[in-house]
């Protein structure tokens, strides 16, 4: 560790006075003895044309003494490829069936218990028969269990796809169908094809590890339109409620409108009733979720309710409280000749894309964090295609898109569910249900389910992210803000486009103005860090160190060269060390949080470096990485720059330049003495040429250093 303030790193010796070395090639005298430079070697490529830069890190296996075997390359390969393709396995290896299998059991039950209902629920919103909902919840399970690499994550129909699903399919049968009957069938037919063009996007955006591209999408903004979609929902299902129908509308005004409007046929019993059953799912919720000892009621809360509407229909028959009516029994069929009729697909196609986004955003997200805290690993492209998979056989039996699910999530963790075992028993209990209860549900009443809906949609109301966002940053805010406003008044297609379109705006804005910072050395140490964080940071006359916190590719091009050119104008500050000079003579381009340059950049630094010479600055940069110095060193950047100009660290280039300086300051002193009456003359010499000169200073010392040393990276 260094610890002076400026010539830590150098050493005196005598002997050098009055001879020719690296640091004295004239061997004239300099008015005191130099100092040598300790610099950490930066290593550089020999040749950049006609041989590979890096090599591998582990040696080939030609190499290792072994010939190639095909039969071994396969064997591996072929493992490799069926834990891609079946993620299912590894937990099967793994399996501890006395430790492990009761807790997947319990979990299964819980979770099959709050499907069941819920489905059914979803399966009104998406404007479907409620069988629909149940046969999302039977073969998807199942499919996932084995093709998704979450252990805990529910999949099945959940609201916000539910949704999603009605408002991109409605306006298609409208203006194709003059007959409730067509209109049904088409209404069916799309929503399962739906699934399918749901399933091949995201399986595709798996196989090709497309899955970052989500992280372009703002947590803000999910946040925003999530709220605004469950106010949505919440209204929506004010029809079974209060007894007469609304608008399907998305539009927050016109759902107003129409319920204004109907008022006059309000109804007491559904609303009793609807709001009964409403109160009893939130308290159950409310226990379960804050209270250990009463976690089951979590999960039991919808199917309770629905027991208690079912025996109070059963026992009244009250006529204003609509019912279910009947569902069909059994298995569901294939349904290829709805999957794969791409009539009507490029309409469907920006739906399909709207669905998959949220659905992996939900998806992704609760699986992610569920993986954390049980202690493995998930890869987000895997889940893509798990999903993507479960979604193409959804739609060949006769299911609309599914995902994953928030709240049966959440409950299949807090019940100890260890592996996806679990899923297969809630896929069991949904074959269940299809094959000996669902005469059971031809009483439950339409307000029960719409209950259990707007308990749902309940939480996913995010008031406090907008109060986080206030306190944290307004920028955000202003995404939730916006997601927000426009969901609910321009529809859902819209409200996400704008605050998608917002976040992009927002990333390539920081793209393009990247950070930078003057840097300035921590008094006692060889750190050096932003003077405007660290303002006791010292700073040195005629030097200035520059940081630039992003990589340098076109976008941002302009502003970092406005930058640095900026830096021949900095002004000392009250903590400047080393001999007063009259302007900048180099400036230190501190390169390590560059992670990428293109050919403009290459491009503009060579201008920079032309202008700054042009001008008597030295030009000196540190620590790039490996990548960049291939680009550089492509480029011609080092031959132009010197390879002495190179360094490892700032500490190293600062003490070559206070060297220099050093130097410079005695060459002058020198020539004050020995050419006094010449003092005019001596005063115009061209401040290039001293450049020049004192870049040749070290030349021949670091060549050596540079020049036996392979590249090594950073």
């Amino acid at each position: 560790m260094y610890t002076s303030d400026s010539h830590a790193d150098f050493q005196s010796s005598s002997s050098e006075k009055g001879q020719v070395t690296p640091n004295n090639p004239s061997g004239r005298f300099q008015g005191g003895s130099l100092h040598s430079v300790k610099v950490l070697p930066m290593g550089h490529p020999a040749r950049y044309n006609d041989v590979e830069l890096f090599m591998p890190s582990t040696p080939c296996k030609e190499d290792s003494g072994k010939g190639f075997s095909f039969s071994s390359w396969w064997k591996e390969s072929r493992s490799v490829l069926l834990l891609r393709l079946f993620p299912c396995i590894v937990w099967m290896r793994a399996y501890d069936w006395r430790k492990d299998l009761k807790l997947d059991v319990m979990a299964g039950i819980t979770v099959g218990t709050m499907l069941i209902p819920q489905s059914m629920s979803y399966a009104r919103l998406a404007g479907l028969h409620p069988i629909y909902g149940l046969y999302a919840g039977f073969i998807p399970v199942l499919t996932y269990a084995i093709f998704g690499s979450s252990r805990q994550l529910a999949v099945g129909p959940v609201a916000m796809v539910s949704l999603l699903v009605s408002n991109g399919i409605m306006p298609i049968v409208t203006a194709h169908t003059s007959t409730p009957e067509e209109a049904q069938k088409l209404y069916t037919a799309l929503s399962i094809h739906l699934a399918f063009l749901v399933g091949a996007i995201e399986s595709v955006m798996g196989l090709v590890r497309l899955g970052w591209l989500i992280r372009f999408i703002s947590h803000s903004v999910v946040s925003g339109f999530t709220t605004a979609s469950a106010i949505i929902i919440g209204l929506s299902q004010a029809k079974s409620f209060l007894g007469y129908e609304i608008s399907g509308s998305t539009h927050i005004s016109v759902l107003v409108k129409s319920i204004i409007d109907g008022i006059d046929q309000f109804k007491w019993q559904p609303f009793l009733m609807g709001s009964l059953i409403l109160a009893l799912l939130l308290t159950m919720k409310h226990l379960g979720k804050n209270y250990k000892r009463f976690r089951p009621l979590r999960a039991a809360g919808p199917i309770s309710a629905l027991l208690l509407g079912v025996i109070f229909v059963k026992l009244f028959r009250p006529a204003s409280i609509e019912v279910v009516g009947e569902i069909p029994q059994g298995f569901p069929s294939l349904s290829l000749q709805y999957s794969l009729d791409f009539t009507y697909s490029l309409q469907l196609l920006p739906y399909a894309a709207l669905v998959s986004g949220v659905g992996i955003l939900e998806s992704v997200g609760i699986a992610k964090a569920l993986a954390s805290k049980n202690g493995y690993e998930l890869d987000s492209n895997q889940e893509l295609f798990g999903l993507g998979v479960a979604n193409l056989f959804a739609s060949s039996f006769s299911s609309y898109p599914v995902t994953g699910s928030f709240s049966r999530s959440a409950v299949s963790n807090d019940s100890g569910a260890k592996t996806g075992l679990f899923g297969i028993v809630v896929f069991l209990l949904v074959g269940a249900a299809l094959l000996f209860l669902t005469p059971v549900f031809t009483d439950i009443p339409q307000c029960g389910l719409a209950a259990i809906v707007v308990s749902a949609v309940v939480g996913l109301v995010d008031y406090e992210e907008a109060i986080f966002l206030w306190q944290v940053d307004k920028r955000d805010l202003l995404l939730w803000t916006a997601t927000f406003i426009f969901t609910l008044l321009t529809g859902i297609e819209v409200g996400v486009l704008i605050g998608v379109g917002l976040s992009l705006v927002f990333v390539i804005y920081e793209s393009a103005n990247p950070h930078t910072a003057i840097l300035g050395r921590l008094p006692g140490t060889t750190v050096y860090r932003n003077i405007e964080q660290y303002p006791d940071a010292y700073t040195y006359h005629g030097i200035v160190m520059m940081r630039i916190d992003a990589p340098i590719y076109f976008a941002n091009i302009s502003v970092i060269k406005e930058k640095l050119r900026s830096c021949e104008h900095y002004c000392p500050s009250k903590t400047s060390r080393g001999v007063e000079q009259d302007r900048i003579h180099f400036v230190i381009f501190e390169m390590s949080p560059v992670t990428y340059v293109d050919s403009s950049a290459v491009h503009a630094i060579k201008e920079i470096y032309n202008d700054y010479r042009a001008r008597g600055i030295q030009l000196a940069i540190c620590n790039p990485n490996r990548k960049v110095v291939e680009t550089l060193a492509k480029g011609g950047v080092p031959e132009l720059i010197g390879y002495e100009w190179y360094f490892v660290r700032v500490h190293d280039a600062l003490q070559t330049c206070l060297t220099a300086l050093e130097a410079r300051t005695s060459n002058e002193q020198a020539s004050d003495v020995e050419n006094q009456p010449q003092e005019e003359e001596s005063n115009a010499v061209d401040d290039d040429q001293m450049t020049a000169n004192q870049s040749q200073l070290y030349l021949p010392l670091l060549r050596s250093t540079f020049s036996n040393t392979t590249f090594g990276g950073s």
